[in-house]
């Protein structure tokens, strides 16, 4: 018995420096999927429990990120379609510290994110914002390359319409 409560011990311990590093990663792209710095922090947190269910499985073979991104995104995807396509959540700036760039041009890009639809939006937001690969975000969200290509093309047009031309210059 006792040697199970190590292997635990070391098991838990391994969930926890991964929840430690991934945390400001996985909040951040929920921010850019629903702008609600509370509704991120439950997104991250329900990403975690799905995950710490079968950390055992998963903790030596998964690529840990990409499954952790997929995950949590499914948790945005189940949210959105709970919540319903009327509410739109516009929430203030978190007091944190600004990305780099002006406050009225994240402003903007943000609004203009929530005009997509919200697999349009994962796509930018791990192509664009995580700097992913076209591959890997085909893994994350169980779609073909292709798909990531067409769709990514497709969000880039519809920002680039609703920012419009002198913001695209600027």
């Amino acid at each position: 018995m006792i040697g199970g409560w190590g292997a635990a011990r070391r098991r838990d311990a391994e969930f926890t420096a991964f929840v430690e590093a991934a945390a400001p990663r996985l909040r951040r792209t929920a921010y850019l999927m629903c702008r609600d710095w509370h509704l991120a922090q439950d997104l991250t947190q329900t990403t975690f429990v799905k995950m710490y269910v079968v950390w055992g499985r998963i903790r030596r073979h998964a690529n840990l990120d990409a499954y952790s991104r997929r995950v949590l995104l499914n948790a945005v995807f189940d949210q959105r379609s709970r919540r319903g396509a009327t509410e739109v959540v516009l929430a203030a700036l978190p007091e944190a510290p600004t990305p780099p760039g002006d406050v009225e041009t994240h402003v903007a890009l943000l609004r203009a994110l929530a005009t997509l639809p919200v697999r349009d939006q994962a796509i930018v937001v791990l192509r664009h914002w995580e700097d992913l690969s076209v591959e890997t975000v085909a893994e994350i969200l169980d779609v073909s390359v292709s798909v990531v290509k067409t769709q990514n093309g497709r969000a880039l047009a519809r920002l680039r319409a609703v920012l419009g031309e002198d913001f695209v210059r600027s």
